[in-house]
């Protein structure tokens, strides 16, 4: 397909847009398509806009809407809320904290859940699995021995040392 633009070069890029409802595509050759990529990139596309719009849709919090008088503060470098949802940045690392109890609903909603827990490599994944399993017992026998339940405690104790011998770990803390 030839470039509908100057009708020269072969058409290497093609445009998608969509106005009041109507879709109109564009072939265009690479030339071209330079020069007018203004006309259909929106410079105001980035992470920080995406994030922006996303706060706005959590406008409505537990706390209520704010007026000038009650936005949120970070008590650090004086940011409010609201700067924040409009910048999609925070001012300080201590903003997350200012802002958590408003930005953790929509972290949930976009990701399912506030906890990160990483990826597992495949090559060493079962090894990292293995010893988060004997850490997590771990954690259990001590509360186990705490709680004086020492039946219990032996049984996760003897799963512990049975993970350790498959793994081959002969001393893991």
């Amino acid at each position: 397909m030839i470039c509908e633009r100057c009708h020269k070069r072969l058409a290497t890029v093609y445009l998608n847009k969509t106005i009041n409802g109507e879709k109109k595509e564009i072939h265009l050759c690479s030339k071209c398509a330079m020069e007018v990529k203004d006309n259909y990139y929106s410079n105001d596309f980035s992470f920080e806009s995406l994030l922006s719009s996303l706060l706005n849709i959590n406008t409505n919090t537990e706390n209520g809407s704010y007026n000038e008088n009650n936005v949120p503060r970070c008590n650090k470098c004086g940011m409010t809320y609201t700067e924040f949802r409009k910048k999609g940045k925070f001012g300080c690392s201590n903003c997350y904290h200012s802002f958590s109890n408003l930005i953790n609903p929509v972290i949930k909603s976009v990701h399912g859940s506030n906890l990160h827990v990483g990826k597992i490599p495949n090559r060493s994944g079962g090894k990292i699995i293995l010893k988060k399993q004997i850490q997590s017992l771990e954690v259990k026998l001590k509360n186990a021995i705490t709680n004086e339940e020492y039946e219990q405690a032996a049984k996760i104790r003897d799963t512990i040392r049975e993970l350790k011998k498959e793994g081959g770990y002969a001393k893991m803390v």
